[in-house]
């Protein structure tokens, strides 16, 4: 399997560049917003999605301007829903630092979320990307929904495969999807543009079982599973196929667990447990390769290169990293 700095060897020097390009995007005259933009991209996680746009436009055509522009989008709306994200879930941590909330308050996050946003409009108006703005604005719709959607199920605990795949589909896959998609748009590929967001949006879809996963373990890693899913009460995909399919004595005390008593770590730990061994992890992961294959159907056509053996890697990285 290839490594992170290998996958992203064929773009290396656009990722530097982007880079640089970005920070000038967040750019203010207002010094405490410097401040916090400054804060937020010291901070930035493994660029995953300029990775999967970068590797779509090269692996399509040649990298432009309008690729970076379109990376620049993205990342904006990215990093804005984040900080939005730790307002509306009341969280005090990202990736392991205090969020923006937590160190300027919710008021200042709120604000600071915003702010990004009106980037991404005026940047695509300034450049007059009005294509990349309404994939951008069909990104936004889709996670908007997606996370209404997730709020309106969870209070009953009756989330379906069917209902759970479109939570994921809006709030997880359709940004992954807009990458793809933006980054054929970019190079003039618009044959391909439809392809690619599927590609996306199936890689999408297993990049969140394979989080659902995480929350039950790591097979053959020492430590245990962490429950943080359970005790948010959160369906997920091995909860929901254990809730649709076990006895009812399983069904009912797994419920149980989940509605009173999500808040006691051994309840939690035996819910983990119950999950497991009806398998619901087995099948999340056979249900996450699936989509893997499925996605790949729509880059068997495409002609090889160091671009598309990255964003194969990228793809193979996506369903077996470790965190």
């Amino acid at each position: 399997m290839l490594s992170v700095k290998e996958i992203k060897a064929p773009i290396a020097s656009e990722l530097d560049e982007f880079e640089i390009r970005f920070k000038q995007t967040m750019q203010s005259k207002v010094p405490l917003l410097d401040k916090i933009t400054t804060y937020i991209i010291k901070r930035k996680g493994k660029q995953m999605r300029p990775m999967f746009l970068f590797l779509t436009a090269k692996m399509l055509g040649e990298i432009s301007d309008d690729t970076y522009n379109s990376a620049s989008l993205i990342e904006l709306l990215h990093t804005a829903t984040l900080v939005h994200d730790d307002v509306v879930d009341d969280a005090n941590e990202r990736r392991g630092f205090f969020s923006v909330n937590a160190l300027w308050k919710n008021k200042i996050a709120v604000l600071v979320g915003d702010y990004m946003l009106s980037r991404v409009l005026l940047l695509s108006i300034e450049n007059k990307k009005f294509r990349s703005l309404e994939i951008v604005a069909r990104a936004v719709r889709e996670m908007s929904e997606g996370e209404l959607l997730q709020i309106e199920k969870a209070s009953k605990l009756d989330i379906t495969e069917e209902v759970y795949f479109e939570v994921i589909r809006q709030k997880t896959a359709s940004l992954i999807s807009s990458c793809c998609e933006a980054g054929a748009v970019s190079v003039q590929r618009e044959d391909q543009a439809e392809n690619m967001r599927k590609f996306g949006e199936l890689i999408g879809l297993a990049f969140q079982i394979k989080d659902d996963i995480f929350d039950y373990g790591t097979p053959g890693k020492i430590g245990k599973p962490t429950g943080i899913d359970i005790r948010e009460r959160k369906m997920t995909l091995p909860l929901i196929y254990v809730v649709n399919t076990a006895p009812k004595e399983v069904r009912n005390e797994l419920l149980n667990i989940v509605r009173r008593h999500n808040e006691k770590p051994k309840k939690v730990q035996r819910a983990v447990q119950l999950v497991i061994e009806h398998g619901g992890i087995d099948y999340a992961y056979q249900r996450m390769l699936k989509l893997k294959d499925e996605a790949l159907e729509y880059l068997k056509d495409v002609p090889s290169s160091p671009a598309k053996d990255s964003i194969l890697g990228l793809v193979e990285y996506t369903i077996t990293r470790e965190k």
